[in-house]
């Protein structure tokens, strides 16, 4: 059976130099530390010095050959790339999103590429002190302590079946018709309520969905109850998510309402843009660290009149709602010249 190796402890040395000065051989060290015997042949070839082979002189010596082989770390507090990552922290950027961003700016440069990882190490192996604290309340959750991430394992747990963003059909993509919906949950305090959230991409038409909590269950019955409101099937075609647990159960959403649910990259907020920039807004009527369960479906219904009557810039100052009346009339105009 094979044994792990472990490098040589300091007691390890103070051994080796007792029993060596007892004129122990090689042979015999390595038997007594349980060791190779190459491994005490290599340790008085590296650590000997002039006059012998000493502990301390041996542990200070293999320290040293460490330090100077390590390279330098990237983050450290006085480089250029640690300059940046805070900057933008203070702009409120996630880790992933400035990892991503990293990337993009300095292609050819790796010393100025940093991943997500490495920025929640650094933050949280950083000194105790009021920088510390700063820099974890500037993190999205701003937890005092982070669980280690496991390597290959998504801690969010894998949605089955799920159809990717990248065979989205062109239609969904381009925008221009209405009925081709991005969806999400709006969390409330300590992520105990939830509100299901619904935009379609082409009118930034709103609709609110009231849910009994944040599971795959209730998710399928609140956008399933919403969609099922919408007569017209074309206006019932696609909804982009990304791989939140609540949407486990897109296979049955599809099947009762004729959805086809695409899910995002993972880490790709940008790829559902539109319902993150929606989310943004309705925090004015739904504020962070409330209770969302109070909420009752007619209030919702009533927040996304607000919304939905507000011009916007992107839609040349027209409301979501008009937007959508303009859409379809042109789509009923369209389909009675094509009948006669």
């Amino acid at each position: 059976m094979t044994t792990k190796y472990t490098h040589l402890q300091p007691e390890d040395r103070l051994t080796i130099a007792s029993l060596h000065q007892q004129g122990y051989s090689f042979n015999a060290i390595a038997a007594q530390l349980g060791r190779s015997p190459s491994t005490i042949s290599r340790e008085f070839k590296r650590n000997c010095s002039d006059n012998g082979y000493a502990s301390k002189p041996a542990q200070v010596a293999c320290q040293n050959r460490r330090v100077n082989a390590r390279p330098l770390k990237k983050l450290h507090p006085d480089s250029t790339l640690w300059f940046l990552v805070t900057t933008m922290l203070c702009w409120y950027w996630s880790p992933q999103q400035i990892a991503q961003v990293s990337k993009m700016m300095n292609p050819n440069n790796k010393e100025l590429q940093v991943s997500h990882e490495t920025i929640y190490n650094c933050i949280y192996a950083y000194p105790r002190g009021d920088l510390k604290k700063q820099l974890i309340q500037l993190l999205r959750h701003g937890h005092s302590n982070r669980k280690p991430r496991k390597a290959g394992v998504d801690r969010r747990g894998k949605i089955p079946d799920m159809v990717s963003i990248h065979v989205r059909p062109p239609e969904a993509t381009d925008r221009q018709m209405p009925g081709n919906w991005e969806g999400d949950l709006i969390k409330g305090e300590g992520n105990r309520s939830a509100v299901g959230v619904l935009v379609d991409r082409s009118t930034l038409l709103v609709l609110l969905c009231k849910m009994k909590d944040s599971t795959a269950v209730s998710a399928l019955e609140a956008f399933s109850t919403k969609f099922k409101q919408i007569a017209e099937p074309q206006l019932r075609q696609t909804m982009t998510y990304d791989q939140g647990k609540e949407m486990a159960l897109h296979k049955e959403l599809t099947e009762q309402t004729g959805v086809q649910v695409y899910f995002c990259d993972p880490h790709s907020p940008w790829q559902r843009g539109i319902c993150e920039n929606t989310n943004g807004l309705l925090r004015q009527f739904l504020p962070k660290g409330e209770d969302l369960s109070k909420y009752d479906q007619d209030s919702l219904d009533s927040i996304a009149d607000l919304m939905n009557n507000r011009p916007r810039a992107t839609l040349n100052w027209l409301s979501p709602i008009q937007a959508f009346k303009n859409t379809m009339k042109l789509i009923t105009e369209k389909q009675g010249s094509t009948i006669q």
